[in-house]
């Protein structure tokens, strides 16, 4: 039997995309759409799409609140692995076979080898936390020389049920995108299998700032702490 999969998308007032995501999504998997707080007509889109399922969030939870109703929904439903995409397109839903279709393994982590039309800035930064969360979670930490994941903060993932669950079990403290590096460290910590996959990236749009980039950091020094790998022992 082939294993069920979900496609989870987290949605903030994304009405002119997510249409043609979810649509292209469901030729692959299931869809579930996380309405997180939209202030346009991205819901009554979502719902109106045969097939799709769709949570709504009155207020806005940013990825991890909405990634995270989408794995308790995965569970509920006893789905076997589900996929993360963002709902702007940058993200091909057409990758989703391909994603679908990788080895067994509890993560599944994309990286960007092309990365169109992304500022230089979102290039570097995306850079430097990529090096900073490497540096927290391999190990031992000393080994300098051992590679490390390409890309910790691609959206773009499968999960696996022993994944969810471990994510879930686990009090994380992002707030935003730096929810994918938390993530992959307590499913690194819980020494569940980790595999990485090349996709081509699209730059839509991005919601970083000064403090979604502050609380990146303030969740990179609980990496560093190792909290996590604390209560994964």
């Amino acid at each position: 039997m082939s294993p069920r999969t979900l496609v989870v998308i987290p949605a903030f007032n994304e009405a002119d995309t997510i249409e043609a995501v979810v649509t292209r999504a469901l030729s692959h998997a299931a869809v579930l759409v996380v309405n997180d707080g939209s202030r346009d007509r991205t819901g009554e889109i979502a719902a109106a799409i045969p097939d799709c399922h769709v949570i709504h969030h009155r207020t806005n939870t940013h990825i991890p609140g909405a990634i995270l109703d989408g794995f308790r929904h995965a569970l509920a439903g006893d789905y076997d692995y589900v996929v993360t995409m963002d709902a702007g397109l940058s993200h091909d839903p057409d990758l989703i076979g391909s994603l679908v279709a990788q080895p067994s393994s509890d993560l599944v982590i994309t990286y960007r080898p092309e990365a169109a039309n992304t500022p230089w800035r979102r290039r570097v930064l995306s850079k430097t936390a990529t090096h900073l969360v490497n540096a927290a979670i391999r190990r031992p930490r000393w080994k300098l020389w051992q590679p490390g994941y390409r890309d910790v903060t691609s959206g773009y993932r499968r999960y696996s049920r022993r994944a969810i669950e471990a994510v879930l079990a686990s009090p994380m403290v992002c707030r935003s995108f730096d929810f994918h590096f938390e993530a992959l460290a307590i499913v690194s910590y819980a020494g569940l299998s980790v595999t990485e996959f090349p996709i081509r990236y699209v730059y839509s749009k991005s919601s970083l700032n000064p403090r979604v980039v502050r609380q990146a950091f303030t969740t990179w020094l609980r990496l560093m702490t190792g909290l996590h790998r604390n209560r994964s022992a």
